[in-house]
């Protein structure tokens, strides 16, 4: 249980450190007023610029790469590492998403994610961010390539299973999880997108 309260609960902590909102701070601002009011990476691109929002995205995906690493060292003999690793990438999504620190008012858990899969399904991780590029690239919008790529990456994980090239259910059912709460997130997002009125991505 204790293995259990300390991979649940730093996982969660780590996550919930909202570099986005820190970066603001540093520049002398509250990102929170500024652009979409998200303190994620990509609004801190469009508001600071990439000199302070790809360190934010590195940093945010480091937390859920970081938070699964460390659980699945930390795993006592009796359970799977997979299963402490999949127990973190959620905590640390649901972290950087609703974090203590901000009124659990956090991000839409992107670049946690990414990292989180990486470090549990690094193949299936690289096929999800070819489809976010793609989407990307296609339409400009960086909510619909996440929200894309989120819900392609639970069928690419049960294919690649299929296949035996990831383990099984548990992985599976987790990257379901993790999609919802990116899409659930992203919701003003695609009411925007069916209303015609959101904001394609321009680099500042």
């Amino acid at each position: 249980m204790l293995a259990f309260a300390v991979a649940v609960i730093g996982s969660y902590l780590l996550g919930s450190i909202p570099f986005g909102y820190l970066a603001g701070r540093i520049a002398g601002i509250d990102i929170r007023e500024c652009g979409s009011g998200n303190v994620g990476a990509t609004n801190v691109i469009r508001t600071l610029g990439k000199v302070y929002g790809y360190p934010v995205f590195a940093a945010d995906f480091l937390k859920g790469f970081g938070a699964v690493e460390m659980a699945m060292r930390v795993q006592p003999e009796w359970n799977s590492s997979e299963m402490f690793g999949i127990l973190a990438a959620i905590s640390s999504v649901l972290g950087h998403s609703f974090p203590v620190w901000l009124r659990f008012k956090g991000g839409k858990g992107v670049a946690t994610s990414a990292g989180a899969l990486f470090g549990l399904a690094p193949v299936a991780a690289l096929v999800g961010a070819g489809v976010w590029i793609l989407t990307f690239a296609v339409t400009r919008y960086v909510s619909l390539a996440s929200v894309v790529a989120a819900a392609a990456l639970p069928p690419i994980i049960l294919i690649m299973s299929w296949l035996r090239q990831t383990a099984g259910k548990s992985l599976f059912y987790s990257s379901v999880c993790l999609a919802a709460v990116v899409i659930w997130r992203h919701r003003s997002n695609l009411s925007r997108l069916l209303r015609g009125t959101e904001t394609r991505f321009t680099r500042k």
